[in-house]
């Protein structure tokens, strides 16, 4: 392809990039409706310790990122990206709504494992589409479009999760937290959570698949980097996500430690969609930071953002403090997760960025079991601070392994 022929390749695909983005907005009302709620109903309601809820949280985070290599090839092969979004939409939908009916560990687990099986199936095809859709140049600003739809979602998934809240307590006079007085409030949202992934499953006939020969992005890669299937930047980069994702366990930590300094059932929903409109309204701006500076920097100012929300979160002793926490936590997550995506699309080729993605999520989520599992028990056995200097450090060492190989990433 000469010069003038990739002149008129559009930037960006804007239905197709749109399209995920609107299938991920409503994924993530569902996602935000329950997920605020459901480590007060495992402990509170069912009983668990803590410790279970860490496993069984980690091992939703687990299993979707290790589907994601399975997903990732099947994308790569079929070059295909819309049966397997949806097979991915419909599992989580199924493992959701079946807690209503189950309440051993076991079960519970199970349909946890489910549930990240699915949301593990349906992200590399969704990032191959947002990928081979857009250009190198903008290509930060396109995941960062997607990323920002998707939190938009997570923000009126809190709202309406408040809302049914508000009116379960002002109507029955039994407050949300009432342990099994209020199983019926914990039940009626999981069944509601199904409705926006009804809406997400009829969208995915709207996106289309890109054919090879329109796919953008071939040109962008070095000849050397579109023979070799996987670069070795693209290990080192993974070694230094596996040491990060050590400290980051899974955000219901964050739940219950904001439970733990005072937050209500009822502002939880309200903190968590602050979080979320941080970090939509911030997605887009750092996304086109990164074309500009980088992905590198703007990747490493997330890191270190991260460490101090952590440190945040440990040093707090008052409730007000995890609204402030929580709002500097969206800034860390605009930052890495649409950055991390566009860098790993800037290193590998087009032809292998499903299983580039599957890898990446396979790595973090193998990782992220032992990480929540490490939290819960570091949380029981010396108390709620622990966890997140853990993760804190973790960070921080992430980031200089990240400064030190910056060069050599960059230059893929």
């Amino acid at each position: 392809m000469d010069v003038k022929e990739k002149d008129k390749l559009p930037k960006i695909n804007n239905k197709n990039v749109w399209y995920v983005g609107l299938l991920s907005f409503f994924g993530g009302i569902s996602q935000d409706i329950f997920s605020p709620i459901l480590p007060i109903y495992l402990t509170t309601v069912l009983g668990f310790d803590k410790t279970v809820v860490g496993i069984a949280e980690g091992i939703v985070t687990a299993s979707s990122y290790f589907f994601n290599i399975v997903a990732g090839f099947l994308s790569d092969k079929f070059k295909k990206q819309k049966p397997i979004i949806f097979l991915g939409y419909f599992l989580s939908m199924i493992g959701r709504v079946l807690l209503v009916f189950f309440t051993s560990i076991g079960a519970v687990i199970g349909l946890r494992l489910l549930d990240g099986t699915g949301k593990g199936i349906k992200e590399p095809p969704k990032d191959v589409l947002v990928a081979g859709s857009s250009g190198k140049a903008v290509r930060g600003k396109s995941f960062g479009i997607a990323t920002m739809l998707d939190t938009l979602g997570s923000v009126a998934g809190p709202l309406i999760l408040f809302f049914l809240l508000w009116i379960f307590s002002r109507h029955s006079g039994i407050p949300p937290e009432a342990g099994k007085n209020s199983n019926t409030l914990y039940h009626d949202i999981l069944f509601f959570s199904a409705v926006p992934l009804i809406i997400t499953l009829l969208l995915i006939f709207k996106l289309r698949e890109i054919p090879k020969k329109e796919r953008i992005g071939t040109s962008d890669i070095p000849i050397s980097a579109a023979r070799s299937r996987l670069p070795t930047t693209f290990y080192i980069f993974i070694a230094i996500v596996i040491v990060f994702t050590l400290g980051n366990s899974s955000d219901a930590f964050l739940i219950l430690r904001a439970k733990n300094l005072g937050v209500t059932l009822l502002e939880i929903p309200l903190v968590i969609a602050l979080f979320n409109l941080i970090y939509a309204l911030a997605a887009v701006p750092f996304g086109s930071l990164s074309d500009k500076i980088g992905r590198v920097p703007t990747l490493i100012i997330g890191w270190f953002a991260y460490a101090l929300v952590y440190l945040g979160f440990a040093f707090a002793t008052h409730a007000i403090l995890i609204w402030f926490l929580y709002a500097f936590y969206g800034i860390y997550y605009a930052i890495s997760q649409g950055v991390s995506k566009a860098l790993l699309s800037d290193i590998v080729s087009p032809d292998h960025r499903g299983r580039a993605f599957g890898i990446y999520g396979m790595a973090v989520g193998i990782t992220t079991l032992p990480a929540s599992f490490l939290a819960g028990f570091l949380w029981d056995k010396f108390g709620p601070q622990v966890p997140f200097y853990f993760g804190a450090t973790m960070a921080i060492i992430a980031v200089i392994g990240l400064s030190i190989f910056s060069k050599k990433i960059s230059k893929a």
